[in-house]
């Protein structure tokens, strides 16, 4: 056992590569990572995790699609489910296969749906030209911590019914789920510890008494009183939403401001255009990937490009390397909001396929286009830093001036 999977044997042919995906430095700057693991193969076997990992885009998909052979419910992260108990019960909708996963997916897929998100556009819209008009007040800001933290934890909570609202801890909730699906590093064990704190805070407002009337955690427990879903299972998709609807937005956000204030001529283009903000943020999740690496598990013996790959072999499928390779976007390198990356990876793919993306994609859109309608320059007043996480690829501090249209 490694990190709590089995230990394999590189399999015949595959380059044996010495690196650490979840070194603090790679984790903050890692084009020279993706374009190395790209280089070497279609797998490469990372011996101090004893795990293959994928970074092309054509075999990160194959294996990040086929849920038959490569199985999500064995653990998203380094662990595997079958040969050790995870921290916490598995999400029955992130770390589950069909036909379970189908049952919880269609609740929340009713939820989330297209028409729920396009609902809730014009509530988003208003809550962003407010704070857009708030920031354009100041001479600077501080972008992660006033901006892409503070709306999604103002909307997020008011359209999933929360009552009581604690920004800090939903967002830190996030970043350790996230976290734990590395191994056992200082980045794990610090976010762990906040756990004895956050965690019944996050269990408690899972609770049907805790939710408004009105919102998605009401429509969930609305499934389970309809007999389509457990009222436990209610309780932990609610859970579900609050571990990934905050922290990936948060980071989506962060990461769009990043880049169009370190490519002006491309936002001068959405100023131009504002028709191009949704390509425009696809083209930010194929750049940045907000997650940059998830785990599957082969639950069998196979082959992917000729790679002999043994049942309960880890996988490491990085997504951010996948989403920048040139093979499949030319100039992959390059900022273009003119570009459609279709099949960009950072939403998941096939049957997991982010089911909150509607919703990630409103909010988000609601931002941008207060901002376009709103500021003229977005200039960036110190270098952006990156925050290192297991699995996300977020930043941390980024100082921004916006200048008024």
């Amino acid at each position: 056992m490694i990190e709590g999977h089995a230990a394999i044997e590189p399999p015949p042919g595959v380059p044996v590569w010495d690196v650490d995906p979840y070194d603090p430095q790679t984790l903050a700057d890692p084009d020279a990572y993706y374009a190395e693991l790209r280089a070497k193969g279609p797998f490469v076997y990372i011996p101090r995790y004893s795990v293959l990992a994928c970074g092309r885009h054509q075999e990160t998909q194959e294996v990040f699609s086929d849920w038959e052979r490569f199985v999500s419910s064995r653990g998203v992260g380094l662990q595997d489910f079958k040969l050790e108990t995870p921290w916490r019960s598995p999400s029955i909708i992130l770390e589950v296969d069909p036909p379970a996963h189908s049952r919880t997916r269609k609740v929340m897929s009713r939820v989330l749906s297209p028409k729920v998100a396009n609902a809730l556009r014009e509530q988003f819209l208003v809550a962003a030209n407010k704070l857009v008009d708030e920031l354009l007040e100041k001479d600077s800001f501080e972008a992660i911590a006033e901006l892409a933290e503070v709306y999604p934890t103002n909307v997020f909570p008011e359209a999933m019914g929360l009552r009581e609202v604690n920004r800090r801890f939903l967002i830190d909730y996030g970043a350790m789920v996230f976290n734990a699906l590395g191994p056992d590093n200082d980045l794990r064990r610090n976010a762990m510890a906040m756990g004895p704190e956050i965690v019944p805070w996050i269990t408690r407002q899972c609770k049907r008494e805790n939710l408004r009337q009105e919102g998605f955690g009401a429509e969930i427990y609305a499934a389970a009183d309809a007999g389509e879903i457990s009222e436990d299972e209610a309780g932990m998709l609610v859970r579900s939403l609050l571990s990934a609807g905050v922290d990936t937005t948060v980071t989506g956000i962060g990461s769009a401001l990043w880049c169009l204030a370190t490519n002006p001529g491309e936002y001068e283009k959405l100023k131009e255009n504002p028709k191009l903000l949704r390509p425009a943020f696809e083209e930010v999740l194929r750049f940045t990937s907000p997650v940059h690496s998830f785990c599957r598990t082969a639950d069998r013996d196979t082959e992917v490009s000729g790679v002999e790959i043994v049942a309960g072999t880890k996988i490491l499928c990085v997504l951010g390397a996948a989403n920048s390779d040139e093979t499949r976007w030319p100039d992959a390198g390059r900022f273009d909001v003119n570009r459609r990356p279709t099949g960009h990876l950072a939403m998941g793919s096939g049957v997991h396929g982010c089911v909150g993306q509607n919703l990630a994609r409103a909010e988000v859109g609601a931002v941008l286009t207060a901002i376009v309608n709103k500021v003229d320059k977005i200039k960036l007043n110190g270098p952006a830093r990156w925050r290192p996480n297991n699995a996300i690829h977020a930043l941390d501090t980024m100082p921004l001036t916006f200048t008024p249209r």
